[in-house]
């Protein structure tokens, strides 16, 4: 054997050594590291938060601007206009069921303007304003085609509806595309380009949960949207946004989270499946830049995912998780889930708690003010999570179906 071959046989071990070892990713529980968490009900000064209003005007207010610095970067409001225009109606479709509205959202700012396309449906046998479901997509758009020549499971406006409820949606491209390459095209560069020189400034994620609080604003205005039943749904990295929207974003009734992991619902402290190092690698146009200093340092991070749950209260929040989404942390995002709420529980006062172990599959649990489920099967977003958001939505809201 020559020395040479010798050589490249030592090179490709040691290559192969090193690629393993940058991919190697925890999904044993017993390696999961001893940690302690943050506590929602001490705040920065070491102060007991007891009351609720120690809640709202002390410690929930610390935690969003924990977020906002270290994580998501600020949620700029400054705006000049707004204005709604409808660009496309059909009152007859699905077959009559559903009042279709295309709506371009125009926001401007400093002489500049960009355009959100809000999809909208509307069930037409409402004798009242209808509770609005929104999605956050940063799929392929086929998954929310209006003209419902492709219907996908992803988006199942037809059985939002038939349900009694409006099913809306927009794609993230046009707020910030999902691209370390022109995320920063639209609402960056054209209404905030401040914020990409600070690095608690504006990313991504929360350029989606910015849109995402403009379509509430056309809700509001809309007299067929009864805005104050309301739900964000984010999958997946959508899921982290819907999360950071319910959290800053007070007029949403529910916020849904479905698999959305690290950085997500998921504790980032348990190392298990993504981790804080692997999202900021490979998503590096997601987070404020203050996010890297935590990589493989995440017991140094001053909250954990279970904080940005416990700022969405009172208001309802919903965890969702796949049994095969390993990657996504199930265990780790309901046991962030489990201690988030306490603040509806001990500040709030509201009945009911959920078990101390993870449920199983396909057993949802459905408190008054907060649901989880585990759903059998891969990392996705399918019509039986929807079902089971619906089901939710129904009991916080009171509805009967005969």
């Amino acid at each position: 054997m020559s020395y040479k071959y010798i050589l490249f046989l030592s090179l490709c071990v040691l290559f192969t050594y090193r690629t393993t070892a940058q991919e190697v990713f925890n999904y044993e529980e017993s390696k999961v590291p001893t940690f302690s968490l943050p506590d929602p009900f001490v705040s920065q000064k070491g102060e007991a938060i007891e009351t609720i209003q120690d809640w709202e005007f002390l410690r929930r207010r610390e935690i969003i601007s924990l977020f906002e610095n270290q994580v998501y970067g600020q949620l700029p409001r400054e705006r000049d206009n707004i204005h709604f225009h409808l660009v496309s109606e059909d009152k007859q479709a699905m077959g009559g069921s559903a009042h279709l509205k295309e709506i371009d959202i125009q926001v401007e700012r400093n002489g500049k303007s960009i355009t959100i396309r809000l999809i909208l449906f509307v069930p037409t046998q409402a004798s009242k304003p209808a509770p609005v479901f929104l999605l956050i997509t940063h799929r392929d758009p086929e998954n929310i085609d209006p003209r419902r020549k492709v219907k996908m499971g992803f988006w199942p406006a037809e059985a939002i509806v038939e349900r009694g409820f409006a099913a809306a949606t927009f794609h993230v491209k046009d707020v910030s595309d999902d691209n370390n390459d022109t995320f920063k095209e639209d609402i960056l560069n054209t209404l905030y380009p401040e914020q990409l020189e600070m690095e608690n400034g504006m990313r991504g994620l929360g350029s989606w949960a910015w849109g995402a609080m403009r379509a509430m604003d056309y809700f509001e205005t809309d007299p067929l949207i009864d805005a104050k039943r309301s739900a964000v749904v984010g999958h997946s990295r959508g899921g982290k946004a819907s999360l950071w929207t319910g959290a800053q974003d007070t007029r949403w009734a529910i916020t849904i989270s479905n698999e959305s992991g690290c950085g997500g619902a998921a504790l980032s402290r348990r190392k298990f499946g993504e981790t804080v190092k692997r999202i900021n690698t490979s998503f590096p146009y997601w987070f404020t830049d203050n996010f890297n200093q935590y990589n493989d340092r995440e017991e140094l991070l001053p909250l954990d995912q279970h904080m940005l749950i416990s700022a969405i209260a009172p208001r309802a929040v919903y965890v969702a998780s796949a049994s095969e989404d390993e990657w996504a942390d199930p265990k780790g995002e309901f046991l962030s889930l489990s201690l988030g709420t306490r603040v509806h529980r001990e500040i709030y006062g509201m009945e009911g708690s959920f078990p101390s172990t993870l449920p199983e599959v396909e057993s949802p649990v459905h408190l008054p003010y907060a649901g989880h489920h585990i759903r059998e099967g891969k990392h996705n977003l399918t019509p039986y999570d929807w079902d089971r958001f619906m089901d939710f939505a129904d009991q916080l809201y009171g509805i009967h179906h005969e």
